[in-house]
């Protein structure tokens, strides 16, 4: 019997009519490959009992190659926008459709720098969370360290997060959620014990839905090998918390505990201010961490392996490149006061209050029901009307509450939006309550009629509609689109519905809330920001966190202020981040100059947060005791005869130890912010990499030249937009027009910026129709039988006369082929990757003079001064690809182009320099004192390198050629 050839990872191979790289997968019979030049997605199993498998050698350039300096152009750039995965640290960034800023690597050099990686993203609000997190899975991934991901998040950011992980890390994740899970178990073909999470390789679950007990076990067993946890500060118990966050910690603990496992925590707010929920999210990341003294530098040093916390200041200006950020976020309070009417209602409501809080019954939990109902009620009060009277009405029982406090719980976490039960969703319904026996005729008649006359405010009687209206015209005339936060989903709707009103044409009205599944409050924000002229989106707190609204929105409005100043802070971040086009942001709180419950709010918490904000450049949490002065505060005005701020003690209930508790943290902050700036991380460290990885990827403009020229040579029409630029695909080679992405629009649009509308196509070298287009021209550069309409084929070879060059200089465009171990924390993993480099030497083959990469560079955009025969053309070639044979040093004789004969040395030498160059940039992107094994690889240059393009340089003199 034959033995069957074996072929090494990185060695060329021809089959099925093209050739093809070897990669390491690939056992005796069974041929794993990927076409030359060809992505991931095009890696194929080739049986080599039942296919015809020959080694292959790439051929050189012959005379019907030759073409123009546009027709070279193209081939050298198809070449570098066809590659997917590069042979550097960072495998995964010719994949992406985004280019990452120089900042958001630093987390990515963090990773890498782990055998297993556990991280702590606390990046502030607009920073770009999201994308370095989505960074790090993605090299993971690539490198093989990682076989699947898992996002969990909350429902509202799920499809949010499969969107960005689809559209700028081309990872293709199925959503887990209520309404997805029993077609997704249709769809997947599983034995009896396997799970849907054995079947989809990645997944973007929501965190309530698979916390359940029922579904937490199955989860955890089948859970894949990287987690990245969204908004991680809600899947924390901090001593105070019960419910649906304990669930959340469980799951999380339980995913943690497997220590091989690679865990990403998210959140803007990593401190909520309680001491033990900041040592239980550390502890998630190693079990250690938590007894550390955070006071002391060295155990700040020790997280910050793990930690890394920028604000703006430390990121606008990185490496010389300079992040987009408002400049500057205008701030300030917009003062009502109550008509008449409505300040007699609020009276008979307070004085209702107070008789309630005092008539209580002895017991205990009924008394913390009715505190908490009649605060509720006060609250609805001083948000609208329409919410007013919907509490009043609403009957509802104490939620089966046992103990008081569990009642305290479930109170503080709806009246002070602490957000419990719901992970980044607030909760915006209304939470009025009542427990009045249904026999108490009198006490509900009396609050039906107090519902009537405040629904008989609603309107012309309602100045803080007045004031908003006023606010909102103010925000459009100045040219900002705004967005209304508002407290209550009844509030939203009935200032949606004024607003509509009193604006008319000058803008259009959207409003979203929670009453709205995820999907839909997407399509709405959708749809009204692609209307024509200024908008307005009324929006309750469903929105406050997590979600992008920089994109249509410069402006946000307070209607009803938040309890809790982290979610002022996050309603202000929705449009303050990168990304706002806006140099400036506006932030307009309405207060009541006359309510009680507007003032306690604002003195005790909002101001108090703003100027720490002002001060130090980032907001510091509210410490743990803010809810008990607010709670003291709000005791003391329902039990004392007093109502204005003036008759209430405000330091001798607190409020005074409460501002110097938080001036000590924030005194902390400035201390830490050093540290987990990761300042260790030096600027030129990451300087180097990215210029490496920018050289080999090419810039995006370089990719819209590309388009361009390609689509132009094919025969294509274009016409400028303002967006990029349209082409009508219908007059392209039938080859060509079969590979593009079906249902595109037509002509096809082509964007410089995402996001990028349906059917249309983005300017990336991962984009589908720009891949499309790159193979295409690559594969009729190397077989001239593919049709090209136009006389501007892209040439593997081409001669012309510049000002460029003072004498003859040859330009070459080669492939190197490498084969690299790295280590991971199972063994070794192989891989192939392939490079394109260009070389140039001056003068004759045989004495060559090398140029350096920045004169290479210069080459590569010179202009052609002058025509050269297609006769001088080819009788050039000839003479360089003329066939010689040399005798060996083994004595066989040997026959090669008489180029090759003269370079093949310098050639293999550039191979070998490059293998050394990639294996000194893997171990120096994950030195680290304690990681010393993470920085073993090997790196083989298959050889001979390929020789894609000859292009020859003449000075634009004749004759002074040598």
């Amino acid at each position: 019997m034959t033995p069957r050839t074996v072929y090494s990872p990185g060695s060329l191979v021809r089959a099925r009519g093209r050739d093809w790289v070897v990669l390491p997968e690939t056992t005796p019979g069974f041929l794993v490959a990927r076409p030359l030049g060809g992505g991931d997605d095009e890696i194929a199993g080739i049986l080599t009992d039942l296919e015809t498998v020959t080694p292959a050698t790439f051929p050189p350039p012959d005379a019907d190659d030759a073409g123009n300096s546009v027709s070279a152009g193209l081939l050298r750039t198809a070449l570098r926008v066809g590659f997917r995965a590069t042979a550097g640290p960072f495998r995964s960034l010719a994949g992406l459709a985004v280019e990452p800023r120089p900042y958001q690597l630093v987390p990515l050099l963090m990773a890498l720098r782990q055998q297993t990686v556990r991280l702590l993203i606390a990046d502030d609000v607009g920073i770009g969370k999201t994308i370095e997190a989505s960074l790090i899975a993605a090299e993971l991934l690539a490198q093989g360290t990682a076989t699947g991901l898992t996002v969990l998040c909350s429902p509202a950011l799920a499809e949010q997060w499969q969107q960005e992980l689809a559209e700028k890390f081309r990872i293709d994740a199925e959503l887990v959620l209520p309404s997805t899970v029993k077609r997704l178990h249709k769809n997947a073909v599983l034995a009896d014990d396997e799970s849907i999470f054995h079947y989809y390789r990645h997944t973007v679950v929501s965190t309530d839905f698979i916390k359940s007990p029922a579904r937490m076990k199955e989860f955890i067993q089948s859970c894949p090998d990287l987690v990245i946890v969204d908004e991680a500060h809600t899947c924390v118990a901090d001593g105070s918390t019960g419910g649906g966050r304990t669930q959340r910690y469980d799951l999380i603990r339980e995913l943690a505990g497997k220590a091989d496992r690679h865990l990403l925590l998210v959140t803007a707010t990593p401190h909520s201010g309680k001491d033990e929920g900041f040592r239980n999210l550390i502890g998630l990341l190693d079990p250690a961490l938590p007894g550390l003294d955070l006071n002391d530098a060295k155990g700040r040093d020790e997280l910050a392996r793990y930690m890394v916390q920028r604000r703006r200041g430390d990121i606008r200006k990185y490496l010389d490149e300079e992040t987009k950020f408002p400049s500057d976020r205008e701030t300030h309070e917009e003062r009502y006061y109550l008509t008449d009417d409505y300040r007699k209602l609020f009276r008979q409501v307070l004085a209702y209050a107070k008789e309630t809080i005092r008539g209580a019954s002895r017991d205990q939990v009924r008394q913390r029901v009715r505190y908490w109902s009649v605060l509720a009620l006060l609250r609805a009060l001083a948000s609208s009307p329409q919410a007013a009277a919907a509490t009043l009405q609403t009957r509802a029982k104490s939620v089966g509450s046992e103990t008081t406090e569990e009642a305290d719980r479930l109170g503080r976490a709806t009246v002070l939006d602490m957000a419990e039960d719901e992970a980044s969703e607030s909760v915006d319904v209304l939470p009025g309550a009542d427990d009045l026996k249904d026999d108490d005729h009198t006490e509900r008649a009396r609050l039906l009629r107090f519902a009537k006359q405040a629904g008989a405010l609603a309107g012309k009687g309602d100045s803080k509609l007045t004031k908003v209206k006023d606010v909102v015209q103010g925000l459009l005339a100045d040219g900002y689109d705004p967005i209304v936060f508002c407290r209550f989903i009844d509030t939203a709707e009935y200032v949606a519905e004024h607003l509509r009103t009193a604006l008319g044409t000058a803008a259009h009205v959207g409003c979203v809330t929670g009453m709205l599944p995820p999907s839909e409050r997407e399509a709405r924000i959708g749809e009204l920001s692609a209307t024509e002229g200024r908008h307005v989106l009324v929006a309750t707190d469903c929105l406050s966190e997590g979600v992008n609204l920089q994109d249509a929105f410069q402006a946000v409005v307070h209607y009803d202020l938040a309890w809790n100043p982290t979610r002022h802070e996050q309603r202000e971040g929705r449009v303050d981040r990168f990304g706002q086009p806006a140099d400036k942001v506006r932030a307009v709180t309405i207060i009541g100059a006359d309510n009680l419950i507007d003032e306690i709010v604002m003195r005790v918490l909002i101001r108090k947060h703003e100027e720490i904000r002002k001060s130090l450049g980032v907001s510091v949490p509210v410490p743990n005791s803010s809810n008990q002065v607010v709670e003291a505060l709000m005791e003391e005005l329902l039990t004392s005869g007093g109502e204005t701020w003036q008759q209430l003690p405000l330091d001798g209930l607190g409020a005074g130890d409460l501002h110097a508790e938080w001036e000590s943290s924030a005194a902390k902050e400035r201390a830490s912010r050093t540290k987990f700036a990761q300042v260790g991380i030096k600027p030129d460290e990451v300087a180097r990499e990215l210029a490496e990885i920018r050289a080999s990827l090419g810039s995006s403009g370089e990719i819209e030249t590309f388009t361009r020229e390609a689509l132009d040579a094919l025969g294509s029409s274009l016409t400028n937009q303002e967006y990029g630029f349209t082409a009508v695909t219908a007059t392209l080679p039938n080859g060509l027009r079969d590979t593009l992405p079906p249902g595109q629009a037509q002509p096809l649009p082509f964007h410089r910026a995402l996001p990028v509308p349906r059917r249309h196509a983005h300017l990336d070298r991962t984009d589908p129709s720009i891949g499309a287009i790159a193979r295409y021209v690559l594969d009729a550069a190397l077989d001239r039988t593919i049709p090209w309409p136009t006389s501007e084929r892209p040439s593997r070879f081409g001669v012309m006369r510049t000002h460029a060059v003072q004498r003859r200089t040859t330009l070459l465009l080669t492939r190197f082929r490498m084969h690299l171990e790295l280590s991971v924390k199972d063994g070794k993993k192989p891989l192939v990757a392939e490079e394109a480099r260009v070389l140039a030497f001056r003068g004759k083959p045989d004495h060559p003079g090398w140029l350096s990469q920045d004169e290479v560079e210069a080459l590569l955009v010179a202009q052609p001064d002058g025509n050269v025969a297609p006769d001088f053309a080819r009788d050039d070639l000839d003479r360089l690809l003329a066939l010689e044979t040399r005798q060996q040093p083994d004595g066989l004789e040997q026959t090669k182009p008489r180029l090759m004969w003269h370079l093949e040395p310098a050639l293999d030498a550039e191979a070998e320099a490059l293998a050394e160059r990639l294996r000194d940039s893997h171990a120096r992107v994950r030195a680290a004192a304690r990681q010393s094994g993470s920085s073993k690889i090997t790196v083989t240059a298959n050889k001979p390198a390929d020789l894609l393009g000859v292009y020859i340089y003449l000075p634009a003199v004749p004759g002074v050629t040598s």
